[in-house]
């Protein structure tokens, strides 16, 4: 089992940058295929970019070319740098570790774009 810790939410100007991580817990994070998700009020949660075991990565339409995800194996943590941002970026974000039929989710990071 592992335990998931995000950090890097935050309010920022449209066309800036934030960069969120995800620590996990426990020996086995290299064997998870990692992933963001984003929940906005009145939408579902939606994926926004996934990284496998061997750093593969894809990303939702609306994102591609401007956020980036990663993974450190060495220090547990997958990243989202999330660039040129849109108001409509605004969502709660949560990090996700699964493997087979198992799914581990964090306790997301609120995300805000504004002026």
């Amino acid at each position: 089992q592992v335990q998931l810790v995000e950090a890097g939410g935050g309010l920022v100007q449209p066309g800036g940058s934030l960069r969120l991580s995800c620590a996990a817990s426990g020996s086995m994070f290299r064997i998870y295929t990692m992933g963001w998700y984003r929940q906005a009020p009145g939408k579902q949660r939606e994926l926004v970019a996934a990284i496998t075991t061997g750093g593969s990565a894809n990303y939702a339409d609306s994102v591609k070319g401007r956020f980036t995800i990663s993974r450190d194996n060495a220090k547990n943590t997958v990243y989202l740098q999330m660039n040129s941002l849109k108001p409509e970026d605004t969502a709660v974000y949560y990090c996700n570790a699964g493997i087979a039929t198992m799914s581990y989710w964090g306790q997301g990071t609120q995300v805000t774009v504004s002026s």
